[in-house]
C-alpha cells in the first residue's frame, strides 16, 4: 500500500513538473541575434497564469510577466547598440533557463522559394559560382543565422526545430546563397553583427505565403480544408507555407525582409503586382513594427516555355511577370527591387550567380535603410519616351553617371507602329537616353526591351547594374 501510494506521489510531483516547465520557441536560444536599438519580443510557455521573470545581462534589467489561461507570455525587451554577447534568463518558481552568446545587432527575414533557398553548396548538379570559396571564408562570430524547415500545414504552427548558428564553415555550406551574400555584404560595411533568419521553400507560390484573410479578394486562391488538399505541391497551395513556416516567426523583431520569388507565378503575372502589394502591407500589420523595409529580387530570365511544349500561351512570356514586380516596387512604400537581367541561364532556373543578387539587396538596404551615399545601388529605369518622325527617343533615369553597353551593339529594343507589329530597331545610344528606329515602321508609338522570357541585359547603369526589360504599350 505504502509503495503505490509513494509511486503515485511521484506521478503526480512529475506531471506538475512536466505542466510547469518553461518551454522556448527555437527562435529564442543559444546564439541568436535581437534587433539592436528596439523594444525586442519575446515570447514562450510556462503553466497557466504562471508569474514569469526575465532577465538581460546588457541592463540587469529584471522584467515580469504572466501567463495567460494556455500558458502563454510575450514581452518586449529594450535592446541597446548592437554588441554582445550576452545573456537572458527566463524563470518561474520551479526553474530558470539561460539563453547564451546573444548578439545584439541587425536582423532581417529572407524569404521566398527556391533562389532563396539555394544554399551556398548549392542544388544536386546545380552549383552556386564560388559558393565553396564562400563557405571556406564564411567563419564570422558578427553573423547568425537560422532556417526554418519546410513545413505545409492546414492550421498555424506556433513553433519549429531548429537552431541559431554562429557563422563558420561547418554550418554555411547549408545556408542561402542570397542570405549569405547579403548579410556578409552588410555586416562587412555597418561593422555590426547581422542575423539572418531564412523561411524559404523551393517552388513555391506566393499564395502559400499568405493566410486566408489576405487572399479573400482573389478569388482564384482556392483555400485547403483537408490533408488531401495538400497532396499535390503542397508547396504551391494557398495558406500552407504561411500557417507551416511563417507564422512561427510572425512577431520577432526584425529590421526589414529580403524576397526572392515570382517563378511559380510566371503564369499568373496578372494578379502579382496586387498580391505582392497584399502580402507585404498584410505581414507589416502581422509583424507589428511599422512599414519595415521590404526588398526583392526580380526573376531572371528563363525560357518558360519548355514547361509548355504544347501550350504555351503569350501570357506565359515572363517578362510580363518581371514587369509585375517593378510595379510593386514602386507602389510599396519603403521598397525597392533588384534587376537581375544579366545573370539569367536559358535552361537552368536557378542561377548560379547568388552574389549579384545578394549584393544588390544589399546595395538597397545600405543607402534606403541605413542612409549610405556614394555608390550606385539601383539599376536605371524607363522615364519617358519621344517620338520624332520616325525616330523614338527613350530617356532613362536612376543612372546618375550615364549609361552603357560596354562598348556592344544593343540589339534588345523592337519598336511598333499602330497596327501593334513589332520590328527589330536600331539603337543608338547616349549618356542617358537611346534613340530608336526601324525602315519597317514609319510611324512608331510604343517600345519594347528585352520583353521575352529569355534575354541578355545589354544596357547597364557605369555601375554595373542592368536595366530592366520594359515595355511603354499596354496591348
Amino acid at each position: 500500500m505504502m509503495k503505490n501510494l509513494i509511486i503515485a506521489f511521484l506521478v503526480i510531483l512529475t506531471s506538475f513538473q512536466v505542466k510547469a516547465k518553461i518551454k522556448l520557441p527555437a527562435l529564442f536560444s543559444d546564439n541568436m541575434m535581437l534587433q539592436q536599438q528596439s523594444n525586442a519580443p519575446i515570447w514562450g510557455w510556462a503553466d497557466k497564469n504562471q508569474n514569469v521573470k526575465i532577465t538581460t545581462s546588457w541592463d540587469a534589467k529584471t522584467y515580469d510577466v504572466k501567463a495567460d489561461k494556455n500558458g502563454k507570455w510575450k514581452l518586449a525587451l529594450q535592446t541597446p547598440v548592437a554588441g554582445g554577447p550576452y545573456e537572458i534568463s527566463v524563470s518561474d518558481a520551479a526553474e530558470t533557463k539561460s539563453i547564451k552568446n546573444i548578439l545584439i545587432g541587425e536582423v532581417w527575414l529572407c524569404s521566398g522559394q527556391s533562389n532563396m533557398e539555394m544554399p551556398l553548396k548549392g542544388f544536386p548538379g546545380q552549383l552556386v559560382r564560388d559558393g565553396n570559396e564562400a563557405v571556406v571564408h564564411s567563419r564570422n562570430k558578427n553573423i547568425r543565422f537560422i532556417t526554418v524547415p519546410r513545413a505545409t500545414v492546414l492550421t498555424p504552427n506556433e513553433d519549429f526545430q531548429g537552431q541559431w548558428f554562429e557563422a563558420a564553415p561547418q554550418n554555411t555550406a547549408n545556408l542561402s546563397a542570397t542570405a549569405w551574400y547579403f548579410g556578409s555584404l552588410l555586416q562587412e560595411v555597418l561593422d555590426v553583427p547581422v542575423g539572418l533568419i531564412v523561411v524559404s521553400y523551393g517552388g513555391s507560390s506566393m499564395e502559400a505565403w499568405m493566410n486566408q484573410e489576405m487572399l479573400k479578394d482573389f478569388a482564384a486562391a482556392k483555400i485547403p480544408t483537408k490533408k488531401e488538399d495538400l497532396a499535390k505541391d503542397p508547396n504551391r497551395v494557398a495558406t500552407t507555407l504561411f500557417n507551416g513556416m511563417l507564422s512561427p516567426v510572425i512577431g520577432y523583431g526584425i529590421k526589414g525582409c529580403i524576397w526572392y520569388q515570382g517563378e511559380s507565378n510566371y503564369e499568373r503575372a496578372a494578379q502579382y503586382a496586387a498580391l505582392t502589394k497584399k502580402m507585404v502591407s498584410s505581414w507589416r500589420t502581422l509583424w507589428g513594427q511599422g512599414d519595415f523595409p521590404f526588398y526583392n529580387c526580380q526573376i531572371a530570365p528563363f525560357n518558360y516555355a519548355q514547361f509548355h511544349p504544347k501550350d504555351y500561351k503569350e501570357e506565359y512570356n515572363s517578362a510580363y511577370l518581371r514587369e509585375a514586380q517593378l510595379k510593386a516596387s514602386k507602389e510599396i512604400s519603403n521598397s525597392a527591387m533588384a534587376v537581375l537581367m544579366d545573370v539569367g541561364e536559358e535552361n537552368n532556373i536557378h542561377p548560379d550567380n547568388k552574389k549579384a543578387g545578394g549584393n544588390r539587396l544589399g546595395y538597397l538596404a545600405l543607402t534606403k535603410t541605413y542612409g549610405m551615399t556614394g555608390f550606385e545601388f539601383e539599376s536605371p529605369e524607363f522615364s519617358a519616351m519621344e517620338i520624332k518622325g520616325s525616330v523614338v527617343t527613350v530617356a532613362f533615369d536612376k543612372a546618375p553617371n550615364g549609361v552603357t553597353s560596354y562598348g556592344k551593339e544593343v540589339t534588345g529594343f523592337e519598336i511598333a507602329g499602330e497596327n501593334k507589329v513589332f520590328y527589330p530597331a536600331k539603337a543608338e545610344l547616349r549618356r542617358k537616353s537611346v534613340l530608336l528606329s526601324s525602315p519597317q515602321v514609319e510611324k512608331p508609338v510604343a517600345v519594347r526591351y528585352l520583353f521575352k522570357d529569355y534575354a541578355e541585359a545589354q544596357i547597364f547603369s557605369t555601375g554595373g547594374l542592368p536595366l530592366s526589360s520594359f515595355r511603354t504599350d499596354s496591348w
